[in-house]
């Protein structure tokens, strides 16, 4: 008998195949958000889930679900899933890493570029018909090429995104938990710099850390009030990581420039506060949002859940404790 699988959002047609060669499938095709309730309702009787960044997997669902084996995530950040509390009940999880690399670099590069030349405002203000030709001091920005990217978190999206720093002629400067190689600084011409450095020389400053509840608010308002005050936020890796309210209050009394904004806390409950400036660049959690790409995520995450439930290791396991 296979093994019963739920897809708890709307993947891809190849996705479902490749699953349904392996296991029972139920899906949600439909892409409606399951409640806590629905969904512990829906894994009682399965033996792995393919979930979703907007599904919550805490220690009281995976109580509910005797039978579960694997967790795997559409998605490299996995916040959304109470690793430890899947381990103490032997439940693998994993996740999508390296698939998305290039296309989140992409976008937080989008995000820099887009800020930087103030596109929102400009864009608006043709489509509502107030442009009334070229002046030279209409609508300056700031340039990116030959500016000091500040990168906070170097780990593979933040060494993409420092690899096209190189074609800007940028000076790259990084803050990490534990430095990178020497071999990599040398490869990326990047320098190691303390956090309050970084803060105070980037002028452009990119967020590329997971969320955690070391990392919540570990930009707030102390932090920004050490940036340059024409410096440029970009955040394009998890909600929490930046105080919402305190940046807000940054970029309206000119703490710093502008920023560029993929993600928010507690997404998609939006700080209306952000709607009120025009200096913001705001994207909807689209880092990874290419077709190529998110085909490549959704194929990896439902491996890795085969892989899991055939009785082998996942790839992209993030407890191997449990098949010790």
């Amino acid at each position: 008998m296979k093994p019963k699988v739920l897809v708890t959002r709307e993947v891809f047609d190849e996705t479902l195949q490749y699953l349904a060669g392996h296991c029972d499938v139920e899906s949600n095709q439909g892409d409606m958000p399951l409640d806590t309730a629905g969904l512990a309702r829906r894994l009682a009787d399965k033996a792995g889930v393919i979930c979703s960044l907007t599904d919550r997997i805490d220690g009281e669902l995976v109580q509910r679900c005797p039978g579960l084996k694997v967790v795997s995530n559409i998605a490299v950040g996995y916040n959304n899933i109470d690793v430890a509390a899947c381990s103490a009940r032997n439940i693998m999880v994993t996740n999508t890493p390296g698939v998305l690399d290039d296309s989140t670099a992409d976008l937080a590069w989008t995000l820099m570029l887009a800020t930087a030349r103030r596109l929102t405002e400009v864009e608006g203000n043709i489509r509502s018909g107030q442009w009334q030709g070229w002046q030279l001091k209409q609508w300056l920005g700031v340039d990116v090429h030959h500016a000091t990217l500040g990168i906070l978190g170097m780990g593979r999206i933040g060494q993409a995104i420092a690899r096209r720093a190189l074609g800007f002629d940028m000076r790259v400067i990084y803050h990490n938990r534990t430095r990178v190689a020497a071999d990599i600084e040398q490869r990326l011409a990047a320098t190691y710099a303390g956090k309050d450095e970084l803060l105070a020389q980037a002028d452009f400053l990119i967020l590329q850390v997971p969320y955690s509840p070391q990392t919540h608010h570990l930009i707030g308002a102390c932090e920004l009030k050490k940036m340059k005050p024409g410096a440029i936020l970009i955040n394009s890796t998890r909600g929490g990581v930046v105080d919402d309210a305190a940046l807000i209050q940054a970029l309206t009394d000119g703490t710093i420039r502008a920023a560029g904004l993929d993600v928010f806390e507690n997404e998609p409950r939006l700080n209306p506060g952000f709607l009120t400036l025009k200096n913001v660049v705001l994207t909807p959690h689209i880092g990874s949002s290419t077709e190529a790409t998110r085909r490549a995520m959704a194929m990896t995450a439902a491996r890795n859940a085969v892989a899991a439930l055939v009785g082998g290791v996942p790839p992209n396991l993030l407890n191997p404790e449990v098949v010790r």
